[in-house]
């Protein structure tokens, strides 16, 4: 299973990696909240960002104390939200991570403009800046976690602001939408059954993407093999729950009407192959299951130190 697999390598990743940070946050440190202005949200802050298309509400909810590592979570979709996430509650407070859930703009927690302009990888990466300094993460402390599409958007924020990333993982996505694409034409289609794939194709030609006969066909063919690898009926309610409530014009428009490939704009959008990250201090990610890649990353400013890059399963890792 994807997420549980997800949660327990970044459980064990980030306390491997800073246990000088983590130590000994005790229980009464991570949960004081003194000088915090979210303390009657429940640490909820509606964060207000600037667009081409005016300024609008974007809904983030904190959980934990911990000064020197505040993870963001970018969630996947585009479109989908945060819950799916809810699954660090089981793991990230024992470590003793801060952590930040966190609905793009378009998502159901925060304000969902009719302004498809406003629907471009920039503008998201943007937004993810301004989220940032709205919440005061820094070099000292912020790291992004970024899974499926929002491991794209933690790819591209890192190209441009690298300069206020202490780490970066990226799960379950490649960096690249044509060998994406490829790979879901070369091996993932082929692997269905022929009469549910034409009976899919059929849909999707005729834009027929609501009809529900749709839906069940992804799930029962697709996405149980390769989403969440467990049967429907067990799929845990956080991310049930998420599916439901994802916006389908932002998903639509962004990835396409499934996840059986992607139309992320533009189509070329790549960042391969490995040794392009490896010269500007970004971490190589890949489906493959690779668990024993590691490598030293040159940083991009000369005053911080090379990053090192774990692969678990899906997830790479790159931080001081």
């Amino acid at each position: 299973m994807k997420t549980l697999l997800l949660m327990i390598a970044i459980a064990w990743l980030f306390p491997a990696h800073s246990a000088d940070s983590v130590k000994p946050t005790t229980r009464t440190n991570y949960f004081d909240n003194i000088g915090r202005s979210d303390v009657v949200s429940g640490g909820v802050r509606m964060i207000e960002v600037q667009t081409p298309k005016g300024k609008f509400k974007i809904w983030t909810k904190r959980v934990g104390n911990n000064p020197k590592i505040k993870v963001l979570l970018l969630h996947g979709g585009p479109g989908a939200t945060h819950e799916y996430f809810e699954a660090c509650d089981s793991f990230f407070p024992a470590a003793g991570i801060e952590y930040y859930y966190y609905d793009q703009l378009g998502s159901a927690y925060s304000d969902q403009p009719d302004e498809s302009s406003l629907w471009e990888v920039p503008r998201f990466v943007e937004e993810v800046e301004q989220v940032r300094q709205a919440l005061g993460l820094n070099r000292e402390n912020f790291y992004l976690l970024g899974q499926s599409w929002g491991g794209i958007l933690a790819i591209e924020y890192a190209l441009k602001h690298q300069e206020y990333l202490k780490g970066i993982v990226i799960a379950n996505m490649m960096s690249s939408i044509p060998a994406y694409n490829a790979y879901a034409q070369k091996t993932l289609m082929p692997a269905m059954k022929p009469d549910v794939l034409a009976e899919i194709l059929r849909m999707e030609a005729a834009k027929d993407y609501e009809n529900p006969r749709y839906e069940e066909l992804l799930n029962a063919n697709y996405y149980i093999n390769h989403v969440l690898r467990m049967p429907l009926g067990q799929w845990p309610e956080p991310v049930s729950r998420s599916f439901n409530r994802t916006n389908r014009k932002v998903y639509v428009l962004m990835q396409g009407p499934s996840d059986r490939g992607s139309a992320l704009k533009p189509a070329r959008l790549t960042r391969g192959p490995p040794e392009t990250f490896q010269r500007r201090g970004l971490p190589r990610n890949s489906r493959s299951g690779d668990t024993t890649d590691m490598t030293t990353l040159k940083a991009k400013s000369p005053t911080r130190r090379p990053c090192r890059v774990m692969n678990f399963e899906s997830a790479a890792y790159c931080g001081e």
